[in-house]
């Protein structure tokens, strides 16, 4: 029954924690991408 109760979001805890690791996931992917793409541009052309 506590599973059914809705937060302010309208999801429910478990729903909010899935989000949250999906969230989580995407932005250290999205670092870890940005963070090559830095270190390849830097081998190829140094910014200073």
């Amino acid at each position: 029954m506590a599973e059914d109760k809705k937060g302010l979001t309208g999801l429910t805890h478990g729903e909010a924690k899935e989000f949250h690791s999906l969230m989580v996931g995407s932005t250290l992917a999205f670092i870890a991408l940005t963070l090559v793409a830095h270190v390849l541009i830097w081998n190829w052309r140094p910014w200073f």
